[in-house]
C-alpha cells in the first residue's frame, strides 16, 4: 500500500510532504505521532496540574515547552505550494481621447442693451427751455421729449425769409432789364443765384427750427438724460439717449481674438441673466464687430435676444458659447485631472493599456482652461487615460475600469 504524508521530516529514509512511503514508513510515521502525542499531553499534565508550573524548575518548564514546537518543527508546506501575492486591481476612472473632445465651450461675461440706443440732440446751440421725461421713463413714438428756447431759432427763420423775398423782387426787376437788353446776362444770373441761395438759406433755418424740439424716433426707454431746462448746449451735443424697443434687447460680450475668429453669424448659445430670475436664454449671433476694441484688444459679440418683459439694459450676464472643433491635428484635449506631475510645459498621464495595466505617458501643455487642458505628443485618439485614482498607481499598475467619460 502506498500513502502520502504532509509531514516534511524524515523518517527511516529521505522522505519529503506528499512523496509515498511504506507501510513499514508508515507504521514508524504513526509511532512517531503517538510519540509526539503522549509528549504533549505530559506536557500539559504537568503545567496545568495541580502542583502548578511554578514548581517545576525552570530549564524543565523551557524544555517541555519546546517539545510541541520541536515535534511541528519538521512539518511545513512545500516550496511549490507557496502562493504568490495576488495584486489588487485599483478602481479608477478614464476619459477616451477623441477628436471631438477638441470642442471647446468657453464662457463670457457681458451686458444686455438695446439693440437700438440712440442718443438724441439739437443741430443748433441753444438754451433748453424743457425736458419732458426723466431716466426710466417710457415714451411712445412721436412723444415730444425736449426743445430748445424759440426766440433764436425763430429770429433766423424771419430773416431768411426776408431775405429770400428781397432776392425775389431783385431777381424780377434784373429779368425785366435783360429781356430788353439793358443788362448783360452775367448780372442775369448773379441775380438768379442770389435767388436761389435765399431759398437756401430758408431751407437751412426751417430745419434748425424742427430739430429745435426732440420727438422719440420709436417707442422706447429714457435711458440717459444729459440736459437741464435753462442749460445752454452746443450743436450736436446728446441730450437724451434713448432704448429703441421696437428692435428689442441684445446680449453684447467681449471675445478675445482667437476664439472671436472662430464665430460666425447664426451660431448659438446659452445666455443666463440672474436677475431676469428665469433659466437659460437662447440666442444667436446676430453681430460681430469689425474691429477690436482699441483699450482691451476684444471684438464685441453681440447676440439677439427674445422678447422678455423682465429684460433691462444693463443687466448682466454669462453667455456659454461653443465653439468648432481646434484644427491642428496634433492637439489633443483632456480633463485636467487627468494629469500629474506637471512641469514647465509638460506633464504626465496614465493610459492603460490593453491588458488593463496603467503606462506613463509624457505629454506638452499647450493651453489651459478651468477644466480641460490641450496637449500634444504622448497620447492619441482612442486611448484611455485616468482621471481618477492616480495617487494610487504605479506605472504597471492593475486597474478596474468602473466609468468612462466621453
Amino acid at each position: 500500500m502506498r500513502l502520502t504524508t504532509g509531514c516534511s521530516g524524515h523518517l527511516s529514509g529521505e522522505v519529503g510532504c506528499g512523496h509515498p512511503v511504506e507501510s513499514v514508513e508508515l507504521e514508524k510515521s504513526v509511532a512517531y505521532q503517538d510519540a509526539i502525542s503522549s509528549q504533549r499531553a505530559f506536557a500539559y499534565q504537568v503545567v496545568y496540574s495541580s502542583a502548578g508550573e511554578s514548581k517545576l524548575p525552570t530549564s524543565k518548564r523551557f524544555l517541555i515547552g519546546l517539545l510541541p514546537i520541536v515535534a511541528l518543527a519538521g512539518c511545513g508546506e512545500a516550496p511549490d505550494s507557496k502562493k504568490a501575492a495576488v495584486e489588487t486591481a485599483q478602481v479608477v476612472r478614464v476619459f477616451t481621447v477623441e477628436k471631438e473632445s477638441l470642442q471647446r465651450e468657453i464662457s463670457a461675461v457681458g451686458t444686455v442693451r438695446y439693440r437700438r440706443e440712440t442718443p438724441l440732440g439739437f443741430t443748433t446751440p441753444g438754451k433748453v427751455a424743457v425736458v419732458r421725461f426723466e431716466e426710466g421713463d417710457f415714451v411712445k413714438r412721436g412723444a415730444l421729449l425736449s426743445a430748445l428756447d424759440s426766440t433764436t431759432v425763430g429770429a433766423d427763420v424771419s430773416v431768411s425769409v426776408a431775405e429770400r423775398d428781397r432776392a425775389r423782387a431783385e431777381f424780377e426787376r434784373v429779368r425785366s432789364l435783360y429781356a430788353d437788353g439793358w443788362i448783360t446776362k452775367a448780372r442775369y444770373e448773379a441775380a438768379d443765384a442770389a435767388v436761389k441761395a435765399a431759398d437756401a438759406r430758408v431751407r437751412q433755418a426751417g430745419f434748425a427750427r424742427s430739430t429745435a424740439q426732440l420727438y422719440a424716433p420709436s417707442s422706447g426707454v429714457v435711458l440717459q438724460r444729459n440736459v437741464q431746462p435753462g442749460q445752454v448746449i452746443a450743436a450736436g451735443m446728446p441730450a437724451l439717449i434713448l432704448g429703441e424697443a421696437d428692435d428689442g434687447f441684445v446680449f453684447r460680450v467681449p471675445i478675445v481674438d482667437r476664439d472671436a475668429s472662430k464665430l460666425r453669424v447664426g451660431m448659438t448659445a446659452d445666455i443666463m441673466i440672474e436677475s431676469a430670475g428665469e433659466g437659460p436664454v437662447s440666442a444667436t449671433i446676430s453681430e460681430i464687430d469689425g474691429r477690436a476694441n482699441e483699450a482691451t484688444g476684444a471684438f464685441t459679440v453681440q447676440f439677439r435676444l427674445p422678447s422678455r418683459a423682465n429684460l433691462r439694459s444693463g443687466q448682466i450676464g454669462t453667455a456659454n458659447i461653443k465653439l468648432p472643433a481646434l484644427e491642428s491635428g496634433d492637439l489633443l484635449q483632456i480633463p485636467a485631472t487627468a494629469l500629474f506631475g506637471v512641469r514647465t510645459g509638460e506633464g504626465l498621464v496614465y493610459v492603460v493599456a490593453k491588458n488593463n495595466r496603467v503606462e506613463t505617458r509624457n505629454v506638452a501643455i499647450e493651453r489651459v482652461s478651468d477644466t480641460f487642458v490641450t496637449v500634444s505628443g504622448g497620447i492619441k485618439p482612442g486611448d484611455k487615460i485616468v482621471t481618477s485614482g492616480l495617487e494610487k498607481l504605479r506605472t504597471g499598475s492593475p486597474v478596474r475600469i468602473i466609468a468612462t467619460q466621453p
